[in-house]
């Protein structure tokens, strides 16, 4: 498949610690790809490069065959690029419609339709019901529904996903596997995830990419990811197989 993101041998130092080290991956375009690896490994680091957070000190990142290299962040998300957060930050004091609002502004000047738009989109993550109350009143996975149709809003080429599983009940994250499974499927956004809840790693992903100590270690499929003796010594564990 026709890659839409390729990530070409990007490094990042900080002083004295290499966090990632010429790690190389690409995301085709319709495609679900995960980044996973023990906490420290520069999944997130990975991300912030991607993301324009940080600009890398060597490497290359294209996305539909624009390089958009160490692009700041607001210019990142305009060349297609969307993301959630771990730590979730919704204004709080704001609706959550308002919150929704915000993204589709970065796309349309238009308030009327920036407010049809966060409408849809909170529709899509089941969140209408909870569209006129602030959005500092959601529980922890609402907030992270929120945090993704607020990324989706800016009409993303690729959604990345940085933890949104974290800290839910099962019931929860087999709810949100399933919203992803849908979005992908019926308008055929590019997903990369980073995540530690293996069933939904398993669940969603086409190939799955694993960092360990900042370096690529693995790739390959779920199946094969599972069964790769450096991954099940280094984060997996004999357990995941058994």
């Amino acid at each position: 498949m026709t890659a839409l993101l390729a990530v070409e041998g990007i490094s990042k130092r900080f002083r004295g610690l290499k966090a990632v080290d010429d790690v190389s991956f690409t995301v085709p375009k319709g495609g679900i790809v995960a980044l996973i690896g023990p906490n420290g490994a520069g999944k997130t680091t990975t991300f912030n490069l991607i993301a324009g957070v940080y600009a890398p000190d060597t490497g290359r990142i294209v996305l539909d065959g624009e390089d958009i290299t160490s692009l700041r962040p607001d210019r990142a998300c305009h060349a297609g690029i969307g993301r959630t957060f771990q730590i979730v930050k919704p204004f709080g004091a704001m609706t959550v419609l308002e919150n929704v609002v915000v993204g589709a502004l970065r796309r349309s000047a238009d308030v009327a339709a920036a407010r049809s738009r966060a409408a849809e989109l909170l529709e899509r993550v089941g969140l209408a019901d909870k569209a006129a109350m602030p959005a500092q009143g959601l529980t922890l996975p609402e907030k992270k529904r929120l945090e993704t149709a607020r990324a989706l809003a800016t009409e993303p080429k690729i959604l990345l996903l940085d933890e949104v599983m974290a800290g839910l009940r099962p019931t929860e994250i087999d709810r949100m596997v399933e919203t992803f499974r849908a979005l992908n499927r019926e308008t055929g956004i590019a997903i990369l995830l980073t995540e530690h809840v293996m069933r939904a790693v398993m669940a969603l992903s086409d190939r799955i990419v694993v960092l360990h100590h900042g370096r690529k270690i693995c790739e390959g499929s779920p199946e094969q990811v599972a069964r790769n003796e450096a991954v099940l010594e280094s984060y997996l564990g004999t357990e995941a197989v058994s």
